[in-house]
């Protein structure tokens, strides 16, 4: 896990800002910039009082942006080791609160009114009870019908992954053996790797168990007996009943009590999925579009994490099945899903099954969104060099880079120095001793430094971009408190102007932030 850049630090602290105001955002940027604290030394470093810091690190718990864990201290000799509470903050949660309106935008496809209602509820609390969510319900409905309501619509939204258990309050995380010798590293080893960031650590011990994560359990007391029983909506028969209300004792759940958020983890993988469709579309065609959609359709259930990079291998004729049931697939034959397949470049088994790599889809998207904004930027001849450059994967030299890119000699250095100064190329010297000391200058696109270096300068370019939006916005806020019936004349103008720079951000705004889940997220 890649700790967050400089821009990204801002931009999350401005999030926080605009939502909450800049106390609490200073003890956000305080956790980003200088990793997991304690109450203490939070209170050392942003120069604020005690309970400050306890409000703020309140709310931030709340709207799921800070985590908190315990540690073990060793102490000294002949002393007993002592127990911490450090706060941490959550840079990629923090993000995601800008894709609130794309997480209700899929929900509303998919689920009810209420389901969307209840959902939305969520977005703005953080974290809620089902006691919260019936009390959210109750304002112009009966309370039994708020009750069934609010049950049932938790219920589409639990099956649907849309919302899971929260995690563990505070977990404890065990310090590393020094003891323990390190462990070879095995071809099976690289598969199951451990976490190894703070972050990936205690993400990982407070996450609940996937039997827990979207259990759904209500517990009701009748009047006439006091006797409870489990109703899960979910039309099992009342033995079943029984055993899952045990099974949830037994995880620790009550009932009621239990705290509820939003699932991100949901979301990103859609957007995932949806991404690579849309590259291949643009990239190759319809018919590869249709067939990858069917392949990860398919493979939906069986894909545990969200960023697992290849599907599960499946037979040509389950593809076609799934093919056939859109409208779009209809048209195609066998022979022409064989080819799409090809041209996805699926993995081919023996038997006819065929295997995609999201992977490498998603590193041609990145690519291409890096070649574009070489392309913008710095002109067509600099996007001959740069695509050459990344396609090579080696150093090549600045003669070979001329001749091959078929740009002028005179004008190669220029555009290698450039690219190079705007950190998009790496260099290096070779100086061949002897009778004449010669100087050669090898170029190459080194992408684990551009790619954090593109993700920065994207963070920095979506900060402008909502600052601009809040400083129109605050500039003609008189404008807008104006009733309707009085915006006449200049007035109309100035509100249809302000309306279309608006939208015209915004837009901008959501093709960014899709950018930025290319690189960060997917």
């Amino acid at each position: 896990m890649v700790p967050p850049s400089q821009y990204g630090i801002k931009y999350a602290g401005h999030i926080i800002s605009s939502h909450f105001g800049d106390l609490v955002a200073k003890v956000c940027e305080c956790l980003l910039r200088r990793g997991p604290l304690t109450h203490q030394n939070i209170v050392r470093f942003t120069e604020m009082s005690a309970s400050q810091v306890k409000n703020c690190l309140l709310v931030l718990i709340q709207q799921n942006c800070v985590q908190a864990f315990s540690v073990e201290h060793p102490g000294g000799v002949g002393d007993t080791s002592r127990r911490s509470t450090e706060y941490l903050a959550l840079f990629d949660n923090i993000i995601h609160r800008m894709r609130f309106p794309k997480f209700v935008a899929v929900v509303s496809q998919e689920l009810d009114k209420e389901c969307v209602e209840l959902f939305q509820g969520l977005l703005q609390h953080g974290r809620l009870t089902l006691e919260k969510m019936i009390d959210r319900a109750k304002s112009g409905q009966e309370d039994s019908t708020a009750q069934d309501a609010t049950r049932e619509a938790l219920s589409k939204l639990a099956n649907a992954r849309f919302v899971e258990h929260c995690p563990d309050p505070e977990p404890h995380l065990s310090p590393p053996s020094e003891e323990a010798p390190a462990r070879k590293r095995t071809k099976s080893s690289k598969m199951v790797a451990e976490p190894e960031t703070i972050e990936e650590r205690v993400l990982a011990a407070a996450t609940p168990m996937e039997a827990k994560r979207f259990l759904i359990i209500f517990d009701t007391t009748t009047e006439e007996d006091g006797q409870k029983t489990g109703d899960s909506f979910l039309g099992v028969g009342e033995k079943r009943k029984s055993d899952a209300l045990e099974s949830n004792k037994e995880l620790g759940s009550d009932g009621e009590q239990v705290l509820w958020r939003v699932n991100v983890q949901e979301f990103m993988h859609r957007f995932r999925h949806k991404a690579c469709v849309e590259n291949v579309r643009e990239r190759l065609d319809g018919g590869a579009a249709v067939a990858l959609s069917a392949m990860l359709e398919i493979s939906k259930s069986m894909e545990k994490k969200v960023k697992t990079d290849n599907s599960v291998p499946l037979s040509i004729n389950t593809i076609y099945e799934e093919v056939m049931k859109g409208e779009a697939g209809r048209a195609m034959t066998l022979d022409h899903l064989r080819a799409s397949l090809v041209m996805l470049g699926c993995e081919k088994g023996v038997d006819e099954s065929y295997k995609i790599d999201l992977k490498n889809i998603i590193e041609q998207a990145q690519n291409e969104e890096v070649e574009s904004i070489v392309l913008k930027r710095y002109g067509q001849e600099a996007y001959r060099i740069f695509r050459l450059l990344s396609k090579a994967n080696c150093l090549l030299e600045t003669g070979k880079i001329s001749d091959t890119a078929f740009v002028d000699k005179k004008e190669i250095s220029k555009i290698l120095f450039r690219l190079w100064k705007d950190q998009f190329l790496h260099m290096e010297k070779i100086v061949v001793t002897g009778p004449r000391q010669t100087q050669f200058l090898l170029w190459k696109v080194d992408k684990t430094t551009l790619w954090p270096h593109v993700l920065d300068e994207m963070y920095h370019a979506v900060l402008n971009l909502n600052l601009r939006v809040a400083y129109e916005l605050e500039k003609e806020n008189e404008l807008l408190n104006l009733p309707i019936e009085k915006r006449s004349g200049p007035l109309e103008k100035r509100y249809n102007r302000l309306r279309t720079v608006r939208l015209l951000l915004e837009s901008s705004l959501m093709k960014l932030d899709d950018a930025i889940m290319l690189f960060h997220d997917f």
